[in-house]
C-alpha cells in the first residue's frame, strides 16, 4: 500500500506545474495544457480521499461523483477552448498571448 501522503504529493506536484505552466508560458496551448493538468491533480485528489474516505464510510462513492462532474468540466472547457483557440489562430495567424492585446470586434 501507498501512503495517502505520497499520492497527495504528487497531486500537489502536479497542480504546481499546471500554474506554473499558466504563468510562465505565452503560448495558448501551451496554456490549455496546463488548465487540464491542473483539473487532473484535483481529480486524483478527489479519488484518493474517496479511497481513503471509503474504509471509514457508508458512501463510497462521493470523490468519484466529484471527478465525474470535473471530467464533465474539462470536456466543455476542451471543446469551447480549442473552438476559441481556432478562431483566434485563423483571425491573427498566432496563437501567442502577447500578440493578443487587442480584441476589438
Amino acid at each position: 500500500m501507498v501512503p495517502l501522503n505520497y499520492y497527495l504529493a504528487l497531486s500537489a506536484i502536479l497542480f504546481s506545474m499546471g500554474a506554473l505552466g499558466i504563468l510562465i508560458r505565452r503560448n495558448s496551448l501551451i496554456i490549455f495544457m496546463s488548465v487540464e493538468l491542473m483539473l487532473n491533480a484535483a481529480n486524483l485528489s478527489f479519488v484518493i480521499f474517496a479511497r481513503q474516505w471509503a474504509a471509514n464510510s457508508a458512501s463510497v462513492f462521493n470523490g468519484q461523483i466529484f471527478v465525474f462532474f470535473v471530467m464533465t468540466v474539462a470536456a466543455a472547457e476542451v471543446a469551447v477552448g480549442l473552438a476559441l483557440i481556432v478562431v483566434i489562430f485563423r483571425s491573427h495567424q498566432s496563437i501567442d498571448i502577447d500578440q493578443l492585446n487587442n480584441l476589438k470586434g
